[in-house]
């Protein structure tokens, strides 16, 4: 027979987690909300139906009948007809109980993240602040640091980064917006849901209770649906991805990501509309499967080049592109390595016909240093004035480099 607990006596205390577990306890959740932003499962339709409908009481609004389709591309031709209101100065200053419902959330969630920051302790220090040695949370706590500071620095800004630069502004920004509509981003909303989450369940925040049980309705939507798009009578969602491919991010290290996959879409739904990416740059779908190096010489986005040479191969494309070799010299900001100047054929009088090939000051992950190029100007045929000109100096000022980065 188990033995009941011994009760506590009158007056013990409870003991206060220190700042370092509580960091520890963050990390977890960080990871737990990067996974659901990340995430390829099928959609919790019941849930999130449930979670919508909820939102759209708080509103006053009945809630909408759904249609569900397998990615925000699709949703677009969804859509109702008629674009919403543009919700301009002279709008806005007409009665509410005619906004449309997407106008009604958007100012719903705007309250609710206003209140939910007042109950909450607010970093002292800006996310520039953070100590440039990039030391592990824990270190920068025993040295003294605030939690607060530390959950800016190692919770919100690498989940903000993850999902949503690497994420959701890229769909954003495919997707377009000549509308007007007001979508909101089901999992790829968890990086702001996130924030407030962790506060609570840290104990760092008490929030309102009408405050809280509408910050439950966010975080069911960020772990059951895609994007989705509200309107009087019905509502779009999508469903989530069928492939996310995602990498670390070097350098970071705090949980960050990017989308990268070297062998296809890194981000694909289910009616198979995809986006590309290149160590986080998104790319056309060509430099993954078909780089050329014609391609990369019509290609006007300096970015799109080097992401297409890098697919390639240096060696390979210098080869297969023709590049003819205008000089070479010692690095003197990276000792022990070349600097090595092409000329691009058939580029002509162009401003940036050169390519400067340089080998990475720093080490990646992986104990390599990462070969890259530079277009440079065609007025340059020395390496290391090259190698100057692209840090802003001369090239005695770049030989006293003792390494550059």
């Amino acid at each position: 027979m188990t033995r009941p607990a011994k009760p506590r006596e009158r007056g013990a205390r409870v003991p206060v987690p220190s700042p370092i577990d509580r960091w520890r306890e963050a990390a977890a959740i960080r990871d737990e909300w990067l996974t659901e932003a990340l995430s390829t499962r099928p959609a919790d339709r019941s849930a999130a139906e449930t979670a919508i409908g909820g939102l759209y009481s708080l509103v006053g609004r009945e809630p909408p009948d759904f249609v569900w389709v397998d990615s925000p591309a699709a949703a677009l031709n969804a859509l109702p007809p008629d674009p919403p209101p543009r919700p301009n100065g002279d709008f806005l200053r007409t009665d509410p109980g005619g906004w449309p419902v997407a106008l009604l959330l958007a100012n719903l969630v705007s309250d609710l993240r206003a209140g939910l920051d007042a109950r909450r302790r607010q970093p002292r220090r800006g996310w520039w602040q953070r100590p440039a040695d990039d030391s592990a949370p824990e270190d920068l706590l025993a040295d003294g640091e605030e939690l607060p500071d530390v959950l800016q620095w190692a919770f919100r800004d690498p989940l903000r980064a993850s999902v949503l630069d690497s994420l959701r502004n890229h769909i954003r920004a495919v997707l377009g917006n000549e509308r007007g509509d007001l979508p909101w981003s089901g999992q790829h909303d968890a990086h702001w849901v996130a924030e407030f989450d962790v506060h609570r369940r840290l104990g760092m925040a008490r929030y309102r209770g009408p405050d809280e049980a509408q910050l439950d309705l966010w975080a069911t939507l960020a772990r059951s649906c895609g994007w989705w798009w509200p309107y009087e009578e019905v509502c779009v969602v999508s469903e989530r991805p069928a492939e996310i491919h995602a990498e670390p991010e070097p350098g970071r290290p705090d949980g960050e990501v990017r989308l990268h996959n070297p062998d296809g879409p890194a981000l694909r739904y289910r009616d198979d509309w995809a986006l590309y990416f290149w160590n986080g740059t998104r790319v056309p779908a060509w430099v993954v499967t078909d780089p050329d190096p014609a391609r990369v010489a019509a290609e006007p986005n300096i970015e799109v080049r080097r992401c297409a040479i890098e697919k390639i191969g240096w060696e390979a494309y210098i080869e297969r592109g023709g590049l003819r070799l205008l000089a070479a010299a010692p690095d003197p900001g990276n000792p022990g390595c070349e600097l090595r100047l092409y000329e691009q054929p058939g580029t002509g009088p162009a401003s940036f016909a050169n390519i400067l090939l340089a080998v990475n000051g720093s080490v990646e992950r992986d104990g390599r240093r990462r070969r890259y190029g530079l277009n440079v100007p065609s007025f340059l045929d020395d390496p290391v004035a090259a190698a100057a000109w692209s840090y802003g100096l001369d090239a005695a000022q770049y030989a006293t480099l003792v390494r550059r980065t």
